[in-house]
């Protein structure tokens, strides 16, 4: 076949599935879908059901080549849980970098995103591998095994890959409660979900796998994203998310010049996957690039159908995912040294996966994202590694702001993700969901001052609201109490009240005449705000504290502790981390002499 044949042969078959999508969506072909001899299908490359957000807040269902095709107009992915959106992500960026072959270099990807049609190549690419994304294909069914089953053929129930969080309480933002069945759509989506997030535990053996003992396989661990703590990047559209988080081939990491023909997506590895563990070059398979790791099969699975619909399911171990230094290709996560697996390993550095703690915030982790220079305890002695390590997503930023013309004002969300599980990892127990907003000039690394901004005033925020942690357990050491839960509290209510201006101050960074004006209105919002707490908590303050008693102050011995002197401490070292407030004298003010302050007269009428 010549060139121009074999051009509009494949002109030929995007047209022809970009008609059948345009039909399915009308509502032509059945949702529930049928194949050859009444067998189940669903074409996840025709049929809508990727959740995507519009322009307009407005939620629908769209199919792989419709969200490619209106990108540009979609704003986000939707996912019935938010570990379900960067799961669904990384398939789509695996489509992409099969389908363009790239980008390689930085250039390429500059290309792309001037670009107007930069997904154009999807299209053909999709129809070439078509079959290759049917759910229920009769060799090989979508990110599952054919004939996969128990040596008692039995079906679990779909709560086994539908998440509940937390336990037992379903957590689901677009359908129903009730995991009895699920749509062709929902599966889909939840399928892609098991293999990143899956839980451990013992699982039965299928028929086929070596590792079986008795029927059963003992805990492999959790599915490919389980141990990370998830960091991707957000634009103003799908299309922007796409191209920031499509880093390129060259700045991976990975050794993808020599390995560019291993790393494939698993719908185009010569053979189907088996019941056991695939094998590789001298033992476990491992990642061979992006493709290969984007689409991991970690789980066996076959999803069970009756009447249209998806009832139960087949699940068991797949592929665990080894890599001797997973830092150096994992670019959705950052990395914390572990001196702990380098004595295990006999090897440094090793690193380990820095997880999201479900009770901070993600402005309050700026400094294991930015390029700015980073507090003491993350930087290593003079000649040791980091003691973290930034994701490769925000690294990849840096990149592209030092070489590209990206506008420094562009707005980018870094979104945090992760599972939390419990009980030796056999549950999830909580899902980890936040992100902030930031000029893309803040992850500048030639010159990285408007990151040491950004990280000096969440330094400035943590001092300030120790400061008032500070006073709370001073008051309640004063009354005679145990100060542990209301330094937890006053903490709490410290970085609640700066939550939302700190986002701001942040994605207006750019509009402060200079760095010195901003961080100057910073520390004012931040004094005026624990200001206001600090109030409230010495106004709820009773007879008890106003007394005082003595307690053993660390390097000073035995001290008197009561209202006024908690006051005094909270105001010294609020000047100290805030500095000065900007209407009074910048000499330090002369303390108050200890002892209780003047007592409301109310208060002093109703103790008598």
């Amino acid at each position: 076949m010549s060139e121009q044949d074999e051009h509009a042969a494949k002109a030929s078959a995007g047209a022809a599935l970009a008609s059948r999508a345009a039909s399915v969506e009308a509502g032509v072909v059945s949702a529930r879908g049928s194949g050859p001899g009444g067998r189940p299908s669903f074409d996840l490359v025709a049929m809508p059901w990727l959740p995507v957000q519009q322009a307009d807040g407005a939620v629908e269902e769209v199919s792989l080549l419709g969200l490619f095709e209106q990108a540009d107009s979609l704003r986000r992915l939707v996912g019935d849980v938010p570990t379900q959106e960067i799961a669904l992500l990384r398939l789509l960026l695996a489509i992409l970098y099969d389908a363009l072959d790239g980008p390689a270099e930085v250039e390429d990807w500059e290309d792309l995103w001037v670009s107007p049609r930069p997904f154009a190549p999807v299209a053909d690419y999709l129809a070439r591998h078509r079959d290759r994304f049917d759910l229920f294909h009769p060799e090989r069914p979508f990110y599952q095994v054919a004939g996969l089953r128990t040596d008692k053929g039995e079906v679990a129930p779909l709560a086994r890959i539908v998440a509940d969080v937390p336990v037992g309480e379903p957590f689901f933002a677009m359908r129903r409660p009730g995991v009895e069945t699920l749509s062709y759509a929902e599966a889909a989506r939840w399928l892609v979900h098991t293999h990143a997030y899956d839980t451990s535990g013992i699982k039965p053996a299928m028929v086929g796998d070596k590792r079986g003992k008795a029927g059963k396989v003992y805990p492999l661990g959790v599915g490919s994203l389980g141990n990370l703590g998830g960091v991707f990047a957000e634009g103003a559209t799908l299309r922007e998310t796409l191209l920031l988080n499509l880093i390129a081939l060259e700045e991976t990491g990975a050794d993808w010049d020599t390995s560019a023909g291993e790393d494939m997506p698993v719908w185009r590895r010569p053979a189907p996957l088996g019941p056991g563990e695939r094998d590789g070059a001298g033992g476990p398979a491992r990642p061979a690039g992006l493709r290969d790791l984007y689409t991991w099969q970690s789980r066996r699975i076959r999803l069970h159908t009756e009447d249209g619909a998806v009832t139960g399911v087949v699940l068991g171990y797949g592929d665990p995912l080894t890599l001797a230094a997973p830092w150096k290709l994992e670019p959705m996560s950052s990395w914390r040294r572990s001196e702990a697996q380098e004595k295990k390993q006999g090897r440094s550095p090793v690193y380990t996966p820095l997880r999201h703690d479900p009770s901070r915030a993600a402005w309050r982790g700026l400094g294991s994202l930015l390029p700015a220079r980073r507090q003491v305890a993350d930087d290593g002695k003079r000649g040791e590694p980091d003691r973290i390590l930034r994701s490769g997503i925000t690294r990849w930023f840096t990149q592209v702001i030092t070489t590209s013309e990206l506008p420094p004002g562009t707005l980018v969300r870094l979104h945090l993700v992760g599972a939390v599980y419990g009980t030796q990892q056999s549950v999830i127990d909580e899902i980890v969901d936040d992100s902030v907003i930031l000029p893309v000039i803040t992850l500048h690394e030639a010159d990285p001052v408007y990151g040491a901004a950004a990280v000096d005033a969440v330094s400035d925020a943590a001092l300030a609201v120790g400061a008032l942690g500070q006073l709370a357990g001073n008051l309640a050491r004063a009354a005679g109490s145990d100060p542990t839960t209301p330094v937890a509290a006053a903490r709490d209510l410290g970085f609640g009240a700066l939550d939302g201006p700190y986002r701001a101050w942040l994605k207006d960074l750019l509009a402060f005449p200079d760095l010195e004006t901003a961080r100057r209105q910073w520390r004012e919002t931040v004094r005026e705000h624990l200001e206001r707490l600090s109030r409230q908590l010495l106004d709820s303050t009773g007879p008890a504290a106003d007394e005082g008693r003595m307690i053993d102050v660390p390097g000073q011995g035995s001290r008197l502790m009561d209202t006024g002197r908690a006051e005094q401490w909270f105001r010294a070292r609020l000047y100290k981390v805030l500095g000065p407030p900007p209407s009074r004298p910048t000499t330090v003010p002369v303390p108050a002499q200890p002892g209780p302050r003047l007592a409301d007269p109310n208060r002093a009428e109703s103790a008598r």
